[in-house]
C-alpha cells in the first residue's frame, strides 16, 4: 500500500508536468463550440455535477498547474452566485474538452490545426488522464447532435 509521502510526490510530479502547458494552442472557435455543447448538456442535466465531473476526470492537478485554469477554479470556488461559478466551471471544461478533441482528431479538427493537435497530444501524453470529458459530452449516443455542434466548418 502506498503511503501519503509517495502520493504527495506523485501529485507534485503531476503539478510540475501541468505547469508547462501552453493552452494558447487551442482555437477559439473550438473552445466556443465546446462551450455550447457543455452548456446544452448542463441546461438539461443541471450544473451541480460539473465540479465533480472536472475533479473526478483526473484533471484536478492539471487545472491547478495552469495559472489561467487555476484562477478560474479559484473564482468558481469563491463566487457568491451560482451563475458566476458555473461560467468559470464551463470555461474550464470547454478548454479541457477542446484539448481532448484536438488530441484525438475528433471531427477533423487536427487536420485544420495540425500543430495544435500535435501539441495537445504531447500535453495529454505528459499528463495521462485519457479522454474523460469526451466520454461524457461527445460519445454518449443520446447526444448524437453533438457531431454537428463540433464541426470545424
Amino acid at each position: 500500500m502506498r503511503d501519503l509521502k509517495e502520493i504527495g510526490n506523485d501529485n507534485r510530479l503531476r503539478h510540475k508536468r501541468a505547469e508547462n502547458c501552453d493552452l494558447d494552442i487551442l482555437p477559439e472557435n473550438l473552445i466556443g463550440q465546446c462551450r455550447n455543447v457543455i452548456e446544452s448538456y448542463h441546461a438539461s442535466h443541471g450544473y451541480s455535477c460539473l465540479p465533480d465531473l472536472l475533479w473526478k476526470s483526473g484533471f484536478g492537478p492539471f487545472i491547478e498547474g495552469d495559472s489561467a485554469l487555476r484562477e478560474l477554479l479559484r473564482k468558481a470556488s469563491t463566487a457568491r452566485k451560482a451563475k458566476k461559478a458555473n461560467e468559470s466551471f464551463v470555461t474550464i471544461a470547454a478548454t479541457l474538452l477542446s484539448l481532448e478533441i484536438l488530441a484525438s482528431n475528433f471531427a477533423g479538427w487536427n487536420s485544420l490545426f495540425p500543430e495544435a493537435g500535435w501539441k495537445a497530444r504531447a500535453l495529454l501524453r505528459r499528463y495521462p488522464v485519457g479522454m474523460p470529458l469526451m466520454e461524457c459530452y461527445v460519445h454518449p449516443p443520446k447526444h448524437s447532435n453533438v457531431f454537428a455542434k463540433l464541426s470545424p466548418h
